[in-house]
């Protein structure tokens, strides 16, 4: 496949994909096509049929993606792991050097974000089907945020316990950890409705201005927030395109405002 997209080191490609809407049998089939032989194991491993799919419908969006920014097929990429068990594109792949991607899904949406030489994760979250009590975040969140959740009127608390949730999961994705840090370490605050900051332990060896973060909903059902490494001499947020895919089939652009964003 020839490359058709330049993932640059000052913009975020993120791409959407609503896999319930993906009904084709045949379309399906050909996603079976573009696995590897351990992925089709994988997938087989699930047992419940919303899981197989959200697996092939993710594998086959991440290999058709890789595809538009590399001149290499779909059905080539090949991944590693780092210590901490997070995927990235294996050495192999010289045509592809420099090219970072992060995966995240939930029930019905799929989220996939693609840069080049710049640290990037993403979450995504369904609102509706995620319901969550109040004392995850009392035994996992900073004591900042747990006092800040709390002072959300009762009807507010989910959407903000989410809010956190994504940021956090962003950042520690971001960083290629996973939970190996521990989330009461770091912690997020909202000076005003449309604006985040971040604040780090100095146990993480982390410096909160190397990173720009946004928030986007996709839908009324679904939170998205992106962590990126900002570019030397850029502090602004790097540039970021949406788009909606159905892999190998359709590919819409979306414009979504941000909901908060740490450029403010």
């Amino acid at each position: 496949m020839i490359a058709d997209l330049s993932a640059t080191s000052d913009g975020v490609d993120v791409w959407l994909a609503f896999y319930n809407e993906i009904d084709d049998t045949a379309l399906l089939d050909r996603f079976a096509g573009l696995l590897s032989v351990e992925e089709c194991r994988q997938e087989a491993r699930f047992r419940f049929a919303d899981d197989r799919k959200r697996y092939r419908v993710t594998r086959a969006l991440l290999r058709t993606a890789l595809s538009r920014y590399a001149p290499v097929a779909p059905l080539d990429w090949t991944f590693a792991t780092n210590a901490y068990g997070c995927p990235r594109i294996a050495e192999a792949h010289g045509a592809a050097a420099g090219i970072s991607f992060n995966l995240s899904h939930t029930r019905g949406l799929i989220a996939l974000a693609v840069t080049r030489g710049l640290a990037v994760g993403i979450d995504v979250e369904n609102l509706v089907v995620r319901q969550v009590s109040t004392g995850i975040a009392e035994r996992f969140f900073a004591p900042a945020e747990v006092d800040e959740l709390a002072s959300v009127a009762t009807a507010q608390q989910q959407d903000r316990f989410f809010e956190y949730w994504t940021f956090k999961e962003s950042y520690i994705k971001a960083r290629g950890m996973g939970l190996s840090i521990p989330l009461d370490k770091f912690s997020f605050r909202f000076p005003h409705a449309a604006a985040v900051q971040l604040a780090v332990q100095p146990e993480l060896d982390d410096d909160a201005a190397r990173w720009n973060f946004v928030q986007y909903r996709p839908t009324p059902d679904y939170l998205l927030a992106l962590c990126v490494e900002r570019a030397q001499q850029q502090p602004a947020l790097p540039r970021v395109t949406l788009r909606k895919v159905v892999p190998t089939c359709s590919l819409q652009a979306v414009e979504l405002p941000a909901l908060k964003t740490s450029a403010l």
